[in-house]
Parts: structure tokens; C-alpha cells; sequence
């Protein structure tokens, strides 16, 4: 049973991106054959349309990556181990980024940084300056990722510099090591493995990440893979076998990086972790303990500050065309007439209700397949059990954009009246999250011992009736958090229903991504405010209720 779901909600899916890659039609209701085969659609891979949008693709990941490891790792070292002035608050610096998509950001620094109307240049040329800023190219792409994307390495090093032994780090200070020279030699190395896996995971988020390339690299002329197979599948008429292909090729990149992060890893034994009552050695700052508060204060302008200032900026003037940032606020060109009318159009309520139901339901709905499936895994000696940890984590290695066309095919073929509804979004979203609720899932299962629910069947209980009442309540807390990191992603997610929607199941991001691309940039705006605003409500109550849970 688990497998025959599993397979159609994320092994379908990949099939057939896969199958229509060497066929000649894409899959359609009656239309699934093997006899019409072809390696034609490879021809795009290797043409110079694909050859460069792949070349941009790997610099922008791998710029984007370095930057954003510098950036974080940066934050996360002078949190987790020095003196820093204001340490909490760099901690918060370095985490909030989170609460603003990419695409979100993106669209700011694209009002903020294009080359004749950004805000940046406007106020420059207000005061007599030259053009200071041109977002529209491979930099500013590099960039805007980076600004995103950070928080992830931060938290990933943040918490193996927190867990790290200090005894090495001690010894090296007893035998004459300098601070600088313990952190270079010690300390660094071994947080390698965090480093590298923070490095590969923003890798290949933003190798795949298409909002935020087609915001800001198609303004300036630049693909890449993600945008290229958009472009493909929306050309008329469609090219989606040849999307396909090139598909095929983003899943091969990702992969590909992902086995050299293993094998860089698998080569050295980095367990440092001591027991109970261990006490990190603080790195003394001396006199750079001011500047590190300053570098945290600019990523924090950059990341949020400005992002949040430019769309209150443009939502509130009472014209989409600003020829001046200074007469704006000299001559009170403000409005909230654009709030107004966003807080009140009947396609942004009904797109905020259908993100924030899709989103709970695809949650719940994930939560509880994560756990089946890990309990199975973990828990069972049923045969075959591998197999379905092995699927469930198959969506990490499929990019968004793939497995967003693969569901779909998938479901235009299904004979279930499914696409153009709601369901078929959570159905999306419980494929594309999988990997993160089985994680989540596996991880705390493990954390409770089989005795007690094995004491429970043999007092008479049945297995079942000993999950719900021993191991289920046992793991509430972690359950609840897999649950939580689920809606967040859910929320922010936009690149998996992009072949999906349709014109009643529309969501927040949908719109907002539909409105910049359409050139109404204040309502794209206002609404990016309003989706930023839920995001925030959201992470409040989740946090509320989470902590609710660990004091019950």
C-alpha cells in the first residue's frame, strides 16, 4: 500500500519526466506509448542555448554558494564561539532572512537595483551621482541568492560549532597556538563536514531555484536550467519533451555534486562531540569585535532593511512611475490606497486562503505519511522496507521545476478528476516535502526505544493501538515541529504548483510572481507585504504552540 503511494506521488512523476525526455509527444490521457522512441530531444541538451544556461547555472550555484558560506559562516562563528557585541541580535541577523522568500527579495532588489528605474540609481541621481548599481546580471543573481540562502549555512555551522569538543581547540592553546591559527587549524577543519553541507545543500537550492534566476537573470538576457525548461515548456507550441531532456541534465548536475560532497566526507572521521558539561572556548574579538557587529548590521540592511523599505516605498507612492525618491518625500506622495485595494481584491484573499489551507492540509497530510513511512522503515521487519526510505527521499535530487512537470503529466493522465483543484497542489506539496517530514520523522523515531511500545503488545495490545497510545504521544513535540517546518515550506514554495494552478487555484506567490511578470509591480508589491505578513503570523503561532508543547 505504502509503496503503490509512494509510487504514484513521486515515482510517476519522475518516470515520466524521464520517458517523455526519449519520446516524440508528452504524456497525455491515452497518449502513454514506448513505441514512438527517440533521442532527438537530446539535441537541445547539447545545443548552445542549453550548453549556456548549464555553464550560468554551475557559476551562479557555485558563486552563490561560496558567498553565502562566507556569509553565514561568518555569522555563525562569531555567535557560536567569540565575544561579539550584541550576540542575540546577530543571531536573529542571521536566521530572519528565512522569513523572506527568495523571490520576495529578489523582486525587491530588482525595484531597488535595476539599471535606469531601480531606487538605488534614482536616489543617486537626486544627488548628483552616476549609476551605482546594475542587479541584472550574473553578479547581482550570485548576490540576491546569497542574501537568501545564507541562513542556511548558518544554522548548519551554528550548531557544529556549538556541539564541537573544545578539548582539540585547548590543546592547541596549551602548546603555543595563537587564536587565529587554533581557528584556522582546528576549529575550521573540523566543521568541514557542516561547511561542505551547507555548501552542497545551497548548491543545489539555488542551482534549481527559478524564481528568483527569472526575476532577476531574464531582465538582464540570462538563463538558466530552470528558467530555459520554463521557456521551453511555455513556447508556443511547446517544446516539453525537449524540456524534459534538459530536466534530465539539472537532475545529473545535482547529483553529481552531491556524490563528490560523500566521498570529500566519507575520506576522515570528524566525531568530536564530547558529553554533558562541556564548555566552548570563546574566541576573544579584541578590537574586531566592532566591526563583526557592523558586518552582521550590513547583511541585515542588505537581507531585510532595504528589501522591506523599497516594496513599502512603492506600495505607498501614489504612482507606479517614481522619477524622484526626494520630491516623493518632500512633496508627501504617499498613499495606502494600494494597501487598501490589495487588502481588499478578491483574488489576493482568495490566493492567501488557498496558500494558507493548502499549506496546513499538505503539512498534516506529510506529517503523517513521514511517520508511517519511517515507522515501517525503522520499526518493521516487513521486507522490502529499504526501498520506500529510498523513494521518499528521491524528491531531494529532483529540482523543483522537474518534478513540478512531472506531477503534471502525471495527473492529466490519472483517470482522477484532480488537476485544477486544490487537491492536486497538496498532493504536490506533500511529493515535493517528503524528504524533510522522513527526515524529520526517522530522526525522532529513532530517539525512542521499541521496548516500550514491544511492553505494550505484550500486554495485549495490538501493534497499532501501542503506536497510538505509547510512540505517537512520545514524539508529539518533534512530530509537531516536522509539521511546522512542512507549512513554512509549504507557504514559501512556489516553483512545484507552477504547471499546476490554474486560474481558481491560484496562491499568494502565484500572484505575486503573475504580477511582477505582468509589469502591475505596486500590487506585486503590496502583495508580497501582505504574504511576508502571513509568513511572520504564521512562524509566531507555530512557535507559540510549539513551545505550548514542550511545557504539556
Amino acid at each position: 500500500m505504502l509503496y503503490a503511494v509512494l509510487a504514484v506521488v513521486i515515482l510517476l512523476p519522475v518516470a515520466l519526466v524521464v520517458l517523455s525526455a526519449f519520446t516524440t509527444t508528452p504524456p497525455r490521457p491515452g497518449n502513454i506509448s514506448l513505441t514512438n522512441l527517440t533521442l532527438e530531444n537530446f539535441q537541445t541538451v547539447f545545443g548552445p542555448g542549453t550548453g549556456q544556461a548549464a555553464v550560468n547555472s554551475v557559476i551562479v550555484g557555485a558563486g552563490a554558494s561560496v558567498l553565502a558560506i562566507l556569509i553565514g559562516g561568518f555569522l555563525a562563528f562569531v555567535t557560536a564561539r567569540t565575544n561579539v557585541r550584541a550576540k542575540k541580535f546577530l543571531y536573529f541577523v542571521g536566521l530572519v532572512p528565512m522569513f523572506l522568500p527568495s523571490y520576495v527579495g529578489a523582486l525587491a532588489w530588482a525595484v531597488l537595483g535595476g539599471p535606469n528605474a531601480g531606487l538605488i540609481n534614482i536616489l543617486a541621481r537626486d544627488l548628483g551621482l552616476p549609476q551605482l548599481i546594475d542587479i541584472f546580471n550574473i553578479g547581482g543573481l550570485i548576490f540576491v541568492l546569497a542574501l537568501y540562502y545564507a541562513p542556511y549555512a548558518f544554522l548548519l555551522i551554528h550548531s557544529s560549532l556549538s556541539l564541537m569538543s573544545p578539548d582539540l581547540e585547548e590543546a592547541a592553546r596549551i602548546h603555543g597556538a595563537k587564536p587565529g591559527a587554533v581557528v584556522r587549524k582546528v576549529t575550521l577543519p573540523l566543521a568541514l563536514p557542516a561547511i561542505l553541507g551547507a555548501a552542497i545543500l545551497i548548491f543545489v537550492l539555488t542551482v534549481e531555484n527559478f524564481p528568483v534566476s527569472q526575476i532577476i537573470g531574464s531582465a538582464g538576457g540570462l538563463d538558466t536550467l530552470p528558467t530555459y525548461i520554463y521557456r521551453l515548456m511555455n513556447s508556443a507550441p511547446s517544446r516539453a519533451n525537449e524540456a524534459a531532456a534538459v530536466a534530465i541534465t539539472l537532475v545529473l548536475i545535482v547529483l553529481i555534486v552531491t556524490m563528490i560532497q560523500r566521498r570529500i566526507v566519507a575520506r576522515r572521521n570528524y566525531t568530536t562531540v564530547a558529553g554533558k558539561g562541556m564548555r566552548l572556548g570563546v574566541v576573544g574579538l579584541g578590537w574586531f569585535r566592532l566591526p563583526a557587529l557592523l558586518i552582521g548590521l550590513v547583511y541585515f540592511t542588505l537581507s531585510t532593511v532595504l528589501p522591506i523599505a523599497a516594496l513599502l516605498f512603492i506600495t505607498l507612492h501614489d504612482s507606479p512611475y517614481v522619477g524622484s525618491v526626494v520630491e516623493a518625500f518632500s512633496e508627501g506622495r504617499f498613499s495606502f490606497e494600494m494597501f487598501a485595494d490589495t487588502l481588499t481584491s478578491e483574488l489576493v484573499l482568495n490566493a492567501t486562503m488557498n496558500s494558507v489551507v493548502v499549506a496546513i492540509v499538505a503539512a498534516l497530510v506529510g506529517t503523517l505519511l513521514a511517520f508511517i513511512v519511517s515507522y515501517v522503515v525503522n520499526r518493521t521487519k516487513l521486507p522490502g522496507k529499504e526501498g520506500l526510505g529510498y523513494i521518499s527521499m528521491l524528491p531531494l535530487a529532483v529540482p523543483s521545476i522537474v518534478l513540478g512537470l512531472g506531477l503534471l503529466w502525471t495527473w492529466l493522465i490519472m483517470p482522477l478528476p484532480v488537476y485544477g483543484t486544490l487537491l492536486v497542489l497538496m498532493i504536490a506539496f506533500v511529493a515535493a516535502q517528503m524528504p524533510q517530514g522522513y527526515q524529520g520523522a526517522s530522526s525522532s523515531i529513532l530517539q525512542v526505544h521499541a521496548d516500550l511500545e514491544d511492553s505494550a503488545v505484550m500486554h495485549g495490545a495490538s501493534r497499532w493501538r501501542a503506536v497510538a497510545k505509547i510512540t505517537a504521544p512520545l514524539l508529539r513535540v518533534p512530530l509537531t515541529s516536522t509539521f511546522l517546518l512542512l507549512l513554512m515550506l509549504a507557504m514559501r514554495e512556489l516553483t512545484v504548483p507552477l504547471f499546476l494552478f490554474t486560474t481558481d487555484t491560484r496562491l499568494i506567490s502565484i500572484v505575486i510572481f503573475d504580477d511582477f511578470e505582468n509589469g502591475i509591480l505596486q500590487r506585486s508589491a503590496a502583495t508580497s507585504l501582505v504574504y511576508c505578513v502571513v509568513i511572520f503570523i504564521l512562524a509566531y503561532f507555530s512557535q507559540k504552540f510549539g513551545a505550548k508543547q514542550k511545557n504539556d
